[in-house]
């Protein structure tokens, strides 16, 4: 899969690889020619990252799940679906997102946020290993300094295996709850102001959309899973507003992960993303105006709200690459246009009325052209930047991270 919006860019070469030795190949092919090169693992990569016009390392035949008690050893080229369905069988999983396509190896290197994230932390903090093939040839095994980069700074290679510390697979209670559009504000503020006294179990993102028809209201959705009905029912209580609907299932953690996905149609439309991580609040009102305000036909906006907290937050920020770990939420601003399209200037604005509330991060999953490290990476920008050199010193991996 490559997203819509990239989906024309045409390489000199598609590589797929099924073996590092394959990796090495296509690596010396790209040196010979003078070509770029990108890596391919799911392809989702907001910002283009996994397509280019040079040489394309497609590590998607590189896919499999070895369990060994409670260590997991995943193929670069698995996709979440797989990996899910191959622990299953053992009864564990690791926390990860819910989109079944989703790489393991970009999803990892950029971090990974899900369901169990809060309880469990990013699916780069259950790293263990890896092995890569660097930019000259070399396989190398991960010491514990390139760790420290592969959880959350990207890679400064190719990655073909992961190791994994897993965890058991818990049964749970999926939701969706929808809103009235007029309770839109009311809903933000009280999610906003609940999280920090969710149980860590609970995992409750809220998506407010306003349609591509400017004469259609606002859609306000929370969705999730906690460990049992009474959670969500709790979090009702904290929402403080009665739902248009209320829609769950209680079962094991795939049935809930293949529940949480729906159906992941196909969508040709252009996804513009812009990401930012909170400690506090945001002006609810404020926000919420400015997504109604001056809609134009065709363009969708969507503010996707994050639970951060538990887990994430219980590491210390140089711990990894990954620095994020004193937010309350991520939020993720869209607009999303036929192909024929630009955005107008909703998303800039919305992105300039939250910023002063921001901790000035970005998600390095949700890249956005010409963003400098120092959003990604924050006080670890110095470190990745130094063990990138080290390990590439001459620039063929210096693209961030895709999911």
């Amino acid at each position: 899969m490559v997203l819509p919006r990239f989906a024309g860019i045409r390489p000199v070469l598609v590589a797929p690889c099924g073996a590092p030795d394959d990796v090495a190949a296509a690596l010396e092919k790209a040196r010979e020619g003078g070509l770029a090169v990108a890596v391919r693992s799911g392809g989702h990569c907001f910002a283009g990252r996994s397509s280019g016009t040079g040489v394309v390392i497609d590590v998607s035949p590189m896919a499999g799940v070895e369990v060994d008690g409670d260590r997991a050893v995943i193929g670069a080229g698995t996709r979440l679906a797989g990996v899910y369905d191959a622990l299953a069988a053992h009864g564990r999983t690791i926390p990860a997102g819910c989109g079944p396509t989703v790489g393991i190896a970009g999803l990892t290197l950029g971090g990974g946020l899900g369901i169990l994230g809060r309880r469990h932390g990013l699916t780069c903090d259950s790293l263990l290993a890896a092995t890569l093939v660097l930019a000259d040839g070399r396989t190398i095994e991960a010491d514990d300094e390139l760790l420290w980069l592969l959880r959350g700074g990207g890679a400064p290679g190719v990655v073909t295996s992961l190791t994994f510390r897993t965890v058991p697979a818990p049964d749970s209670t999926a939701f969706r709850l929808t809103f009235p559009a007029a309770a839109a504000t009311h809903v933000l503020d009280a999610w906003q102001l609940a999280l920090p006294a969710l149980d860590d179990a609970v995992a409750a993102s809220l998506v407010v959309t306003a349609p591509p028809d400017p004469a259609a209201p606002l859609a306000v959705k929370v969705f999730g899973a906690a460990p049992h009905p009474a959670a969500v029912d709790d979090l009702i209580r904290r929402l403080d507003a009665a739902p248009l609907t209320d829609d769950r299932r209680h079962g094991t953690h795939r049935e809930t992960k293949q529940w949480l996905a729906g159906d992941d149609a196909p969508d040709d439309r252009y996804a513009y993303p812009r990401s930012q991580y909170f400690r506090g609040t945001v002006p609810a009102a404020d926000l919420l105006d400015l997504v109604t305000a001056d809609r134009v036909a065709g363009e969708e906006r969507e503010l996707d709200f994050s639970p951060w907290g538990g887990a994430y937050n219980r590491v210390a920020a140089d711990a990894t690459a990954f620095p994020h770990r004193d937010a309350r939420f991520l939020l993720k601003q869209t607009a999303t246009v036929p192909a024929a399209q630009r955005p107008g200037g909703w998303l800039d604005a919305s992105f300039a009325l939250t910023r002063p509330f921001g901790t000035g991060g970005a998600y390095p999953n949700f890249p956005e052209p010409g963003l400098p490290d120092e959003a990604y990476y924050l006080g670890n920008t110095g470190r990745v930047r130094e063990l990138r050199a080290r390990y590439d010193p001459s620039g063929v991996f210096t693209a961030q991270p895709s999911s």
